[in-house]
């Protein structure tokens, strides 16, 4: 009794094996994009709501917090005004830097929730340039892209 056995050749595998390797290779290239505006989107949202939590600190204890970029460390710091705490410490990918416009690279949230000055400031990355522009009045501000 004779078996017949199916199965692939090597050649059939070697060509199967290249084009998997080809699409993967593909699929690589075009996933550093997408990574890179995952990063910078998440800088983002993270900048935002760390803004949002040292006003919010300022409103609930009714005294002072201070965001500062140190553009040096690649940082920013939240401190508590009253006893100089660090509230928040956030170090930031080295491709995002922090650049002064209008105002510094310092944000003071008063005890109402204000801030001490409004103007603006530039957060450059990879080619693109985004300003975070803080209101006058009740310290509302937002980033948008340039």
């Amino acid at each position: 009794m004779m078996r017949s056995e199916k199965g692939f050749t090597m050649v059939e595998a070697l060509i199967a094996l290249a084009g998997f390797l080809v699409i993967s290779t593909v699929c690589l290239s075009l996933a550093r994009p997408v990574y890179q505006t995952a990063k910078r989107e998440a800088f983002l949202n993270i900048l935002k709501a760390d803004f949002y939590y040292a006003q919010m600190y300022a409103l609930s204890h009714q005294r002072e917090s201070t965001i500062i970029f140190k553009e040096t460390d690649n940082a920013y710091y939240a401190y508590d005004g009253f006893n100089g705490s660090t509230l928040i410490a956030r170090n930031y990918p080295k491709e995002i830097k922090a650049v002064p416009g209008s105002m510094p690279l310092t944000v003071k949230f008063v005890a109402n929730g204000n801030v001490n000055r409004f103007g603006s400031f530039f957060i450059l990355t990879e080619g693109r340039r985004y300003r975070l522009t803080i209101l006058i009045g009740r310290g509302k501000f937002y980033i948008a892209e340039e």
